[in-house]
């Protein structure tokens, strides 16, 4: 359904989406206190699939669910579960500052991926964004100084994992219906984290469950306020007020963790989402065929 562009309603959308990441962000690092990372993520996606069912009914029952690209849905489960394991395991080694700054070079990812395998056009915009992105995370790792933290490397390592994932969506969108591309994601994480979660299993105290849940809801819902900020703006618009992120994120680890942003995670995060935005800029039309 058409919606009357709206910027103030774009942005009230996006200020959801904004403040259900933060929450997934804090909520995340609290839950890693007494929990491991496969029970988090075992919880979030069992929980993801309850919250999924009302939305499996309004596009038709599980009739929707049918596939015939199973395996890349299986595969695409798997490398996304990997990555959102590797994040959670990043809140508890780096400043959430830095994880969220390294996460936005997620975009470079899926730009090089989408460009070798699905055909897509690599523009010069998207060579420049790639580029200023890579100058960004060296500033941040800093490998010729020898102190980088295995932290880092886990969250650059979980944004390309997300990269390649996004890639890998982009392709089966061609086919397959986002309801499906959900629900497959979800199931696939539930049966990969049911063994490590039974042997690691611990009762988590009332607090530690209200986090889980917390991270469930917001994981879930903040996609849908982004969704929604697409009906009443451009991506052009949208994408970049995701970029508050960052100091959002960084303000929050501040306050509530004493963290500080050095100078060199602060330049880094200006470059990389100096290249998301050129990342955004829209190719230039391809010149029509002259006609004999």
């Amino acid at each position: 359904m058409n919606r009357t562009p709206s910027k103030p309603r774009a942005a009230l959308w996006m200020a959801g989406w904004l403040s259900l990441m933060l929450v997934v962000a804090v909520t995340g690092r609290e839950a890693t206190r007494e929990l491991s990372v496969f029970q988090i993520m075992e919880i979030r996606s069992g929980l993801g699939l309850v919250m999924l069912y009302p939305l499996i009914r309004l596009a038709g029952g599980f009739r929707a669910l049918r596939t015939s690209r199973l395996r890349l849905h299986a595969g695409r489960g798997l490398l996304h579960y990997a990555a959102q394991l590797g994040w959670f395991y990043a809140l508890t080694l780096i400043p959430l500052g830095q994880v969220v700054s390294l996460e936005f070079t997620m975009p470079i990812w899926t730009a090089i991926l989408a460009a070798s395998f699905l055909g897509e056009r690599m523009t010069i915009w998207k060579i420049s964004a790639i580029a200023l992105g890579l100058i960004g995370v060296f500033v941040i790792v800093r490998p010729a100084a020898g102190e980088i933290n295995p932290g880092q490397l886990i969250a650059l390592a979980a944004a390309v994992g997300f990269g390649t994932s996004v890639a890998i969506m982009k392709s089966l969108t061609r086919t397959e219906t986002t309801v499906a591309i959900v629900f497959w994601m979800l199931a696939v994480q539930v049966v990969a984290g049911a063994l490590p979660t039974f042997y690691l299993w611990v009762s988590p105290s009332p607090y530690v469950w209200g986090c889980a849940i917390a991270i469930a809801i917001g994981g879930t819902f903040s996609h849908f306020c982004m969704a929604r900020a697409m009906l009443y703006a451009d991506a052009t618009i949208v994408l970049p007020m995701d970029f508050l992120r960052v100091p959002l994120t960084a303000a929050a680890g501040w306050m509530i963790y004493g963290e500080r942003m050095d100078v060199f995670t602060v330049l880094g995060a200006m470059l990389i989402l100096t290249g998301n935005l050129l990342n955004l800029k829209s190719p230039a039309p391809r010149p029509a065929p002259v006609e004999a």
